[in-house]
C-alpha cells in the first residue's frame, strides 16, 4: 500500500473512531465501573471483533448484505436485540462506588472480553461500512492480503487507543460519577436501548 493512500486509510481510521458508538460507550462505561486496566479487555474484544467485520467484509459479506433484505433485517434484529439488553443491563446496574468496585475487583476478564467483541460483532452498520469503504483504499495490482493485514493492523492500532483513552478518562473523574454513578449508568443504558431500538428501524 501506497504512503499517501495509508495516510488516507489512517484519518479515516481516526475520525472513524472518534465518531460515538456502542463500543466507545462500553469503554467509558466499563472504565467507570472496573477501571482503565480491567477495561483492557473489554477494548481488546471490541478491537478483535472489528478485524472480524473488517475480514468479512474483505471477503464479501458486505455486498451480500447490501444484495439480500431478509440477511440485513435478520443482522439488524439480532443486533439491535443484543444492545437493547446490554443497555437494559447497565441501566439496572447499581451505582458506582470506589469500596463495592475494589471488592468486584474480580470481575471476569472473559466475560468483560465477549461483550466488548459481542458489542462490535452485532453493529451491522459497521459490517456495511467496512464493506462500502474499505476498497476504496485497494489496489488491485498489488497483494491483497498484505493490504488487508495493514488495514487491519491500522484499524484495530487506532481503535484501541480511542477506546483505551476513553477507559481512562472515564477512571480518572471516577468521584464524580460515583456521585452521579445511578444516572450515569441510566444515561449510557438508555443510550444502548436507543441504538439497538433504531438499527432494525434503519
Amino acid at each position: 500500500m501506497a504512503l499517501h493512500t495509508w495516510l488516507l486509510l489512517f484519518a479515516a481510521a481516526v475520525g472513524l473512531s472518534l465518531t460515538p458508538g456502542p463500543n466507545g460507550l462500553l469503554a467509558l462505561s466499563h472504565g467507570a465501573m472496573h477501571g482503565h486496566r480491567k477495561t483492557l479487555f473489554t477494548v481488546s474484544g471490541g478491537v478483535l471483533g472489528f478485524v472480524v467485520l473488517i475480514a468479512l467484509s474483505m471477503l464479501g459479506i458486505g455486498a451480500v448484505l447490501q444484495a439480500s433484505v431478509d440477511a440485513l433485517i435478520i443482522l439488524k434484529v439480532v443486533g439491535g436485540a443484543y444492545l437493547a439488553w446490554l443497555g437494559i443491563q447497565l441501566w439496572r446496574a447499581p451505582p458506582i462506588r470506589l469500596e463495592a468496585d475494589a471488592a468486584k475487583a474480580d470481575t471476569r476478564s472473559g466475560q468483560m472480553f465477549r461483550k466488548g467483541f459481542l458489542t462490535a460483532v452485532s453493529n451491522p452498520k459497521a459490517l456495511l461500512f467496512y464493506g462500502a469503504f474499505l476498497p476504496q483504499f485497494l489496489d488491485p495490482g498489488r497483494d491483497l492480503l498484505a493490504q488487508f493485514i495493514v488495514m487491519a493492523a491500522s484499524f484495530m492500532g487506532v481503535e484501541f487507543l480511542v477506546e483505551y483513552l476513553l477507559a481512562l478518562l472515564a477512571h480518572r473523574i471516577r468521584p464524580l460519577l460515583e456521585r452521579a454513578g445511578k444516572t450515569f449508568n441510566r444515561v449510557c443504558g438508555g443510550m444502548f436501548v436507543a441504538i439497538g431500538v433504531a438499527l432494525p428501524m434503519t
